[in-house]
């Protein structure tokens, strides 16, 4: 799991670093985007430190990752239904995807926490 964190932190910063022609689908919404990937970045990030160094606090990045995955996905989702994203070629395309990888990891991150909860605390 600290593996697959890390590997998403990349991907939300590798969607900031590139061209944003290839991704975004209206950057006027996007723009507000960078601080709120950032935290749930961090969050990944963190809880991947916490997993590899078995510390207790890796329950609370993981929960923290994984809301704000769900919370980001949300408010993308409710934006592109509103104003016709996805229909709207390619980036509406490349949205759609985003929306559904972002939904399905956070679920993932949040499911595999808490079964493993007890585990996460013990020292």
């Amino acid at each position: 799991m600290a593996v697959v964190l890390l590997a998403v932190a990349l991907l939300v910063a590798a969607y900031w670093l590139a061209h944003r022609s290839l991704v975004a689908s209206d950057t006027r919404f996007e723009d507000a985007f960078p601080l709120a990937d950032a935290w749930l970045a961090l969050c990944l990030v963190a809880a991947s430190f916490c997993l590899m160094t078995a510390r207790r606090a890796a329950l609370f990045w993981l929960l923290a990752g994984g809301g704000a995955g769900l919370y980001l996905c949300a408010m993308d989702v409710l934006y592109d239904l509103q104003h016709g994203v996805w229909g709207k070629g390619g980036n509406g395309a490349m949205e759609l995807v985003i929306n559904v990888v972002t939904l399905g990891l956070s679920v993932l991150v949040l499911r595999w926490t808490w079964v493993r909860r007890e585990a996460l605390l013990s020292p």
